[in-house]
């Protein structure tokens, strides 16, 4: 029998690399290659984020070790567990650790990985559930918190969030709406207006405001922003920041650099926070799915989540690097 189960197959997108290149593509793969864990997981659902669309296009080197399954993150039920803290049939969500970068990730019906990966899934949500949030959406609660963390409340001003109609975005908006925060929404959709007002966000505006040559200092019209976009955008939001306002920087769609001056920092005191989502501490990582349990209306998230295949990630990789993917992407790995 344990032959038998060794020799199983199970679906996955693999990322390979020869002379000619990387390519991703649907594949198979056996238990004894999904690497070491101590816990099996049958995985149901995954999701797709701006870091998968890198790795399966190749468009940078985020895939560091062939050949890899990709997928960033996953949910599912433990089968078999050598970890004390779950049991067969526990439903549990994981996130980052170098899933899909250095160990096989999501974008298969079977993984391997540490019990220290791991979080209960809370009892709000279902697996799928918790890929309608993803790691764009566990991202978002981080980049919150950070800024409560840094004293941001709805009395000190509104709160921009950049690259509003994308994942990280949507679930900000919505987190930061029901916070009681007042939302302005940065975005080059601007057609998507209606979707980002419905989610909370009380203002929309084109990214063009903020792409454009650096102004190192602005008028102030934020307490707070949320940026998933970084280079002259980041530049821009800081300068446009409050005085003692607070900066959560979650990504790089726009570009790593930072074309800024120290203007925004010692002439009006910004913070600009880090958030690092991948080797995240575990009690804070558990401390912001709870919080998404308890702050994140998914009914606000409904009309832009689309639930597709394995197979479709292939084709819509391309298409979240160029900005066209509203909302969240929830991969439904056993179809």
């Amino acid at each position: 029998m344990k032959d038998r189960a060794m020799s199983a197959q199970f679906r996955c997108i693999l990322v390979t690399k020869t002379e000619a290149g990387q390519t991703a593509q649907l594949s198979e793969i056996a238990e004894r290659d999904l690497g070491e864990g101590e816990v099996t997981v049958a995985v149901t659902h995954s999701t797709l984020n701006y870091k998968d669309g890198l790795a399966v296009t190749g468009a940078a080197p985020v895939v560091r070790k062939f050949p890899l399954v990709a997928g960033i993150d996953f949910a599912g039920h433990v089968l078999t567990s050598a970890d004390a803290r779950f049991k067969p049939g526990d439903a549990v969500v994981a996130n980052g650790w170098g899933m899909g970068e250095t160990h096989n990730g999501g974008y298969c019906t079977r993984a391997h990985v540490k019990g220290g990966w791991l979080v209960h899934v809370p009892r709000a949500f279902t697996p799928a559930d918790t890929m309608a949030i993803g790691t764009a959406g566990y991202t978002a609660m981080l980049s919150v918190m950070a800024l409560e963390d840094l004293g941001l409340t709805p009395a000190k001003g509104a709160v921009l969030v950049t690259g509003a109609a994308g994942g990280v975005g949507s679930v900000a908006i919505a987190l930061l709406a029901k916070l009681g925060f007042r939302v302005v929404a940065s975005t080059g959709r601007v057609s998507e207006a209606e979707y980002l007002r419905g989610l909370g966000a009380s203002e929309v505006i084109d990214r063009a405001e903020l792409s454009g040559d650096v102004r190192p200092l602005a008028k102030e019209r934020w307490a707070g922003a949320v940026d998933s976009v970084g280079s002259k955008t980041l530049a821009n939001v800081l300068g446009g920041t409050s005085y003692g306002g607070a900066v959560a920087a979650c990504g790089l769609a726009q570009g790593m650099d930072l074309p800024g001056s120290v203007a925004p920092f010692i002439l009006r005191g910004v913070t600009l926070a880090g958030i690092e989502s991948v080797n995240c501490p575990m009690p804070r990582r558990v401390k912001a799915w709870e919080r998404l349990a308890r702050d994140l209306d998914l009914k606000k998230l409904a009309g832009g989540i689309a639930t597709v295949p394995l197979e479709d990630v292939l084709k819509l990789g391309p298409q979240i690097l160029k900005g066209q993917v509203k909302g969240r992407v929830v991969v439904d790995v056993q179809r």
